[in-house]
């Protein structure tokens, strides 16, 4: 009936076209439909609306708290979910998709950056939850944060972007969405059994059906999983946990249909280079400074920038790996406090002086004031081995020729 709800008066032939499923099966529903009076004419009436009740959709919780780690260098400016894509910010899209589909009801869980988000309390009247352990556990805290409104939920995640809006004002039950995979894949790729209810998931598989997007929990998924979530949250083994890890471990406890979506719906952006090829002009409208930085000091366009990548975090600093037309290189973003630990005027001197004594042509350019740092990427780069006498010989001529320069 949801579907007569956004398409009223529709053909049964239109109705099997949007359920995707047979003209026989539409016409034996409708005429079950007409029997019990919830259907007069092709439009729902009002005792099929209060049939519908218990699959009406209460509200809807996006996930905002996380790191989005993988998307560095620009998620040390902003979370991804504040990024604009195709001329729209990911969140306002998709706040303004479940707005269209009649749920206004809606918690955003953030963490870091959290300030940044707060304005979309008063342009779209949604509720701002923070996270306070973003940073020590994994997005089960964050479903504990909002455990106590959930009922018909929608879980999403603030940086997907939908084609289509996906969202609607009644569900039937608990699902996952899901896309096909022609091929291989890391994904989490799930198998279906009875009723398209997903009954195993496995990381990775070949020509698979798998999890992506948003999700859907009834009130009896909702009341189960917080139970478990509850009694489960305080052992330390369940920090590391992503929330589809713990409904996995209790997968029989849990009902949840695989929703299957055509491969063009529902996207994710694990890379900026999947991101461009999705919106060709994304670099070219991002505001960002620390591209800005790289473009003004390499003289290379936004656009010739890829291949970024997140690189081993520092004791207090950030740095990733990006390559453009003239090579490949590192930016390191100073982490807070930094400057309170280190004379970056005196950090510029030594890294001048060694590159013009040939100790290290890695160095480009480094900003004092603010303590980013542009270098050249060296492949297969490993630490000095101590116990190689031959190694420790040749660091400490380098060491002792350093020492021995006028400063």
């Amino acid at each position: 009936m949801h579907v007569l709800l956004r398409h009223p008066g529709s053909k049964q032939s239109t109705l099997a076209e949007l359920t995707k499923t047979s003209l026989g099966t539409v016409n034996k529903v409708v005429k079950n439909l007409q029997a019990n009076n919830y259907l007069v004419d092709g439009v729902v009436t009002e005792a099929g609306l209060e049939a519908l009740e218990p699959y009406r959709v209460e509200n809807a919780v996006i996930l905002a708290a996380g790191l989005s780690s993988r998307f560095a260098p620009i998620s040390y400016e902003m979370p991804k979910g504040l990024l604009t894509v195709r001329g729209e910010r990911l969140i306002e899209r998709q706040i303004e998709q479940l707005h269209a589909a009649g749920i206004n009801d809606i918690y955003v869980v953030v963490g870091y950056k959290k300030e940044q988000f707060f304005y979309l309390e008063e342009k779209y009247g949604v509720h701002i939850v923070v996270n306070n352990e973003y940073a020590s556990r994994n997005n089960n805290s964050s479903i504990m944060r909002v455990a106590d409104v959930l009922g018909n939920s929608y879980i999403c995640s603030s940086d997907n972007y939908f084609t289509e809006n996906p969202f609607e004002r009644y569900v039937w039950c608990a699902y996952y969405s899901t896309q096909f995979s022609l091929g291989n894949t890391n994904e989490w790729c799930v198998s279906i059994g009875h009723k398209n209810i997903i009954n195993k998931v496995t990381i990775g598989g070949s020509n698979a059906w798998y999890m992506i997007g948003h999700v859907f929990f009834d009130k009896q998924f909702s009341q189960t999983f917080t139970r478990i979530l509850r009694a489960e949250y305080n052992d330390v083994r369940t920090a590391d946990k992503l929330w589809e890890q713990i409904y996995l471990e209790h997968i029989d406890e849990l009902p949840m249909v695989a929703r299957q979506y055509a491969p063009d719906i529902i996207f994710e952006f694990d890379s900026l280079d999947e991101l461009k090829d999705f919106d060709p002009y994304f670099l070219d409208n991002l505001d960002s400074e620390i591209f800005d930085n790289i473009v003004s000091v390499l003289g290379c366009e936004k656009s010739e920038i890829s291949d970024v990548y997140p690189l081993k975090q520092g004791l207090t600093n950030l740095s990733c790996h990006f390559a453009c037309n003239s090579g490949e290189y590192v930016y390191r973003h100073p982490g807070i406090g930094t400057e309170k630990m280190l004379d970056r005027n005196a950090e510029v001197q030594a890294l001048e002086l060694a590159k013009r004594i040939g100790l290290d042509n890695t160095f480009i350019y480094e900003n004092p004031q603010k303590g980013w740092k542009i270098s050249k990427f060296i492949k297969n780069a490993r630490e000095l081995n101590p116990h190689n006498d031959l190694e420790l010989a040749q660091a400490l001529t380098l060491a002792y020729k350093l020492n021995q320069q006028d400063i």
